[in-house]
């Protein structure tokens, strides 16, 4: 689900939103888990994530599939057994627990990855939003 850089961020939402139904319809995931949101000093940033993720929760919504929210904290516990474990320890984990040889090259869909694998774990537990 990439995105042009120079392209408006409303037309990226409108992928994103064209990106998620097109994967449900196709998968048809029991649910969806998403990481909690963390600010962090960029504004700007923090908002538009926010964002993206409204898009992710509204066709969640409306394709009736059920959406988790999992804090960074709980992903990590989940994944590596340390709430506190750096990126790369998380990375080794997922990279360990699906039993492949390499991880995509971007950080989010390693870090999307970690929060499917909490919800693995946690979704007895989890509540639904």
């Amino acid at each position: 689900m990439l995105t042009e850089a120079g392209q408006s961020f409303p037309l990226r939402l409108l992928k994103l939103n064209n990106d998620m139904e097109n994967i449900i319809d196709t998968y048809k995931p029991d649910a969806i888990s998403v990481e909690e949101l963390f600010f962090n000093n960029n504004a700007k940033t923090a908002i538009n994530v926010a964002q993206a993720r409204g898009v992710i929760l509204v066709v969640g919504c409306r394709k009736n599939v059920p959406t988790y929210e999992y804090t960074p904290l709980q992903i990590k516990q989940a994944v590596v057994g340390y709430g506190r474990a750096d990126k790369i320890q998380v990375q080794k984990m997922v990279k360990t627990i699906l039993g492949v040889d390499k991880l995509p090259k971007l950080d989010d869909t390693t870090d999307s990855m970690a929060a499917a694998i909490c919800h693995a774990h946690s979704s007895r537990f989890a509540v639904k939003l």
